[in-house]
């Protein structure tokens, strides 16, 4: 089965979701700094909800580049993780909402983990599609950070009960471990069309 309809999908899917959610902000009341100072929390969620749909699909262009084929299971795991991402505009603009409370920060903690899970459970598929041999199974290899990635996630959720900062933080620390490209599906596919 051929990938090209599934990262077409992919990509009209994670465009409709940075639509809806630069569509939810709302225009200043005033013409005025303080007029946008009140927006800067709203500005803040988008920045990071934008950050992270773009790391999962400059992360998820990657993992197809390595990928020769792809079946059903891929096909339902690929949906798996859109429906996380889905969420995403929801959970940002409740927690913005709501000004960072402790009940939205966990739930925007909630989504982040649903969408870790769900692409390392992709990857898995993936590369029992393509065999343990192939060059995707090599660039993820244990895939160390993405699990790091969930851990963090998890712990994130029960601290924003604690102080929703904390939970924040958690967020922003895990996007800037991704936010510069995952390199090892390109070395691998690099060494391997050389060879």
């Amino acid at each position: 089965m051929g990938k090209g309809r599934l990262e077409a999908f992919s990509d009209g899917v994670i465009a409709i979701i940075i639509t809806i959610m630069v569509l939810e902000m709302k225009l200043p009341h005033g013409a005025d700094f303080a007029a946008l100072k009140e927006l800067l929390p709203v500005f803040l969620s988008y920045v990071l909800s934008f950050v992270y749909v773009g790391i999962y699909w400059n992360n998820h262009h990657h993992v197809l580049q390595a990928t020769r084929r792809i079946d059903g299971s891929v096909l339902w795991a690929n949906l798996h993780l859109l429906f996380w991402l889905s969420l995403l505009p929801f959970a940002t603009d409740w927690m913005d909402e709501n000004h960072f409370e402790a009940l939205p920060t966990a739930f925007y903690g909630v989504i982040l983990l649903g969408a870790g899970l769900a692409y390392l459970l992709l990857e898995r598929r993936l590369v029992a599609c393509n065999g343990n041999d192939s060059v995707l199974a090599r660039a993820i290899g244990k895939d160390h950070a993405g699990k790091l990635s969930v851990l963090l996630y998890a712990a994130a959720i029960p601290l924003a009960f604690v102080n929703q900062w904390i939970a924040d933080g958690i967020y922003v620390l895990n996007a800037a471990i991704w936010i510069v490209p995952d390199r090892r599906i390109e070395k691998s596919f690099k060494a391997f069309t050389d060879e």
